[in-house]
């Protein structure tokens, strides 16, 4: 998937926004080594280093990674894939934010993970839980049938586990899990009525592959009619998020 950087910093900063209460979790200590997997455009992984870690943003998007150099020059960045990474010197810690969920091979990148970090280390991470974007799924399943697309439900691209499923892989790799939370945060959409279209566009491109652009819009404008009721509070707009936080130490 390639990824529009700038359209990700202006119009869904909430990403990163939220994941600053994931950084709490961490508790970096001045002086440890930490991975940010999956930095996006930068911005956690250089208040990392604003708390006295020494970071290193990795993320799979090139575009991502370009526009993150840009943003915070005095931060080292990789394009790394998660599934396959590799680095010579272990970690104390590796933190990821609203990443997991875009790796449906967990357990290639738990593992990586593990091998990645110094006995004792510690993975702390977000992701979307189970029933993450349920509705806006179901409601987008619903209008590809309508329209004749239905095969392009396969095209979902996210990896939404239980608590139960997550902490199971991370113990089969090795990890002791000493906290979990599954939790409910709706999360406001910037663009009122507008933030569904735009949600989907940036995060779901996958679902209408081969769609015409004439038929794309309808098909988001009745995707968006079958969410209003339970999106819309008066005038805002909120997606039903569910999130999955997690700490793990290397044993």
């Amino acid at each position: 998937m390639k990824w529009n950087a700038d359209l990700y910093d202006s119009k869904h900063s909430f990403v990163f926004q939220y994941g600053e209460n994931v950084l709490e979790l961490l508790n970096v200590k001045p002086g440890e080594h930490v991975l940010d997997l999956g930095c996006g455009t930068g911005y956690l992984a250089s208040q990392i280093k604003a708390q006295g870690g020494i970071v290193i943003g990795a993320d799979a998007s090139p575009e991502m990674i370009v526009k993150a150099k840009t943003e915070y020059p005095d931060v080292d960045f990789v394009v790394v894939d998660g599934k396959s990474f590799h680095f010579d010197d272990p970690f104390d810690a590796v933190f990821s934010n609203a990443t997991l969920h875009w790796i449906k091979d967990a357990d290639a990148v738990i593992k990586n993970v593990y091998n990645s970090l110094k006995p004792g280390g510690r993975f702390v991470a977000e992701m979307g839980g189970k029933g993450n974007m349920a509705q806006i799924i179901a409601a987008t399943t619903t209008v590809l049938d309508k329209y004749g697309y239905g095969a392009n439900k396969a095209n979902n691209p996210w990896y939404f586990p239980s608590t139960a499923e997550y902490t199971a892989k991370l113990e089969a790799a090795g990890f002791r899990v000493t906290f979990t939370a599954h939790f409910d945060r709706p999360t406001l959409l910037q663009g009122g009525r507008q933030g569904v279209a735009k949600w989907l566009n940036m995060f779901g491109p996958s679902f209408f592959k081969n769609i015409p652009e004439t038929e794309l819009k309808q098909i988001l404008e009745e995707i968006t009619d079958i969410l209003e009721p339970d999106y819309n509070k008066d005038g805002e707009w909120y997606a039903d998020y569910k999130r999955l936080r997690f700490i793990a130490v290397k044993e």
